[in-house]
């Protein structure tokens, strides 16, 4: 069970970043993103820019909660950029899965709600971001993930 949900989501994450268009510029180095997200859970964040308002992100990071587990997440999101003096800011939202690997693996629905500011004349983006879960597999259950992150363009 744990390798197929492992191998659905990871196939699933490479369909989507191989869909991968250029973007122009909102302020940004390049197109793709990578750093680390602190909170529930913790590890490795990577966004993938479709255009100047869509991207898809992904993260593999570790859970503490019950007992820890390794946690993989994909999201297709949807910026609006808001004016500000300085720098980008954006608010987003968007759609996706996860999958959490652990003795009774779950499979589910992301919907990810944050900001992201593009600090000026850097290479770096902050974000802080609230992820409600709506697990399916193996049973039906809701839940919430949140945290704060950095992110460097490539």
């Amino acid at each position: 069970m744990k390798k197929t949900l492992l191998l659905t989501f990871l196939f699933s994450a490479l369909l989507a970043f191989s869909f991968s268009s250029t973007a122009e510029a909102q302020s940004r180095y390049s197109n793709t993103e990578l750093g680390v997200i602190l909170g529930e859970p913790t590890g490795i964040s990577l966004k993938a820019w479709q255009s100047d308002n869509t991207a898809f992100d992904a993260g593999i990071a570790w859970s503490f909660g019950d007992n820890g587990s390794l946690h993989l997440h994909a999201d297709y999101l949807i910026h609006n950029w808001m004016d500000v003096e300085s720098g980008s800011l954006a608010l987003y939202y968007g759609l996706g899965a996860r999958v959490q690997l652990a003795d009774d693996p779950r499979f589910g629905a992301r919907i990810p709600i944050g900001l992201q500011y593009n600090i000026p004349d850097t290479r770096l983006a902050t974000f802080f971001e609230v992820a409600p879960l709506l697990d399916l597999v193996p049973e039906t259950t809701f839940d919430v993930n949140g945290g704060l992150g950095i992110r460097i363009y490539l």
